[in-house]
């Protein structure tokens, strides 16, 4: 009885340390991508070195398998697609979503060369009155899909929506061009961008989605992550 209560501790210890071992963040991890398998197709990220307490959060969670099963909560086209709620797995048609998240935030990463051009990836949080630090999330995030701007709108967008703080000339020239959403610039978090799968962001955020509370802007017909995994990086062409 003592052996078999012995056998077990055992098992148990190096099935612990084993779990333990595979959330850790390894070196080698922040040399790769994520691939992202939704319902709709797949995405692939490449996380940014400039936000690390993002990028390794965002390793942990993915080496736990947290996104799996995870839904696409909030959609909105020509803005984003946002998802990171563990609440969603197990959601009711319906249910309002949006609030979940691991238990914990981080510390706001703002950098300049990072800005809401059309996809990146961006973390959430909660309103400025409960959140004057700005902190994100400890796990929703969002993809950026936008649309493109003049430059009456970026003035606008300075104006009205940055309380005159001037959007940089290159900034402005990527917004006109490739499109984003600049009203969010220096007060969420990028912490990565899209290498591949931009067609599939687009796809999802035209789906038809619930126009009133409690569930508003949740896709009707559930757009799922399906597995979320580290993958070998590939260049850029």
């Amino acid at each position: 009885m003592k052996l078999w209560i012995a056998l077990l501790l055992n098992c148990l210890f190096f099935f612990s340390a084993t779990a333990q071992q595979d959330t850790v963040v390894k070196k080698r991890d922040r040399k790769k991508d994520v691939l992202i398998q939704t319902s709709m197709g797949n995405i692939v990220i490449r996380l940014s070195d400039s936000t690390p307490l993002h990028r390794d959060n965002f390793l942990k969670l993915v080496k736990k398998k947290y996104y799996d099963s995870i839904l696409f909560h909030r959609v909105m086209q020509n803005f984003m697609i946002q998802t990171g709620d563990p609440n969603s797995k197990t959601a009711k048609a319906g249910q309002g979503l949006g609030n979940g998240g691991p238990g914990y935030t981080i510390p706001a990463e703002f950098i300049t060369t990072l800005f809401h051009r059309k996809g990146v990836i961006a973390a959430a949080r909660s309103v400025d009155n409960v959140n004057p630090k700005k902190e994100s999330n400890g796990s929703q995030f969002y993809i950026v899909q936008g649309k493109i701007f003049t430059d009456a709108g970026l003035d606008s967008t300075e104006k009205f929506r940055l309380n005159g703080r001037k959007i940089p000339l290159e900034h402005r020239e990527v917004y006109k061009t490739i499109g984003g959403t600049p009203h969010l610039d220096q007060g969420y978090t990028v912490f990565g961008e899209l290498i591949n799968g931009m067609d599939v962001v687009d796809q999802i955020a035209a789906v038809q989605t619930s126009k009133q509370q409690p569930d508003k802007d949740r896709p009707l017909q559930d757009v799922i992550i399906i597995h979320v995994k580290l993958v070998k990086r590939k260049k850029i062409k």
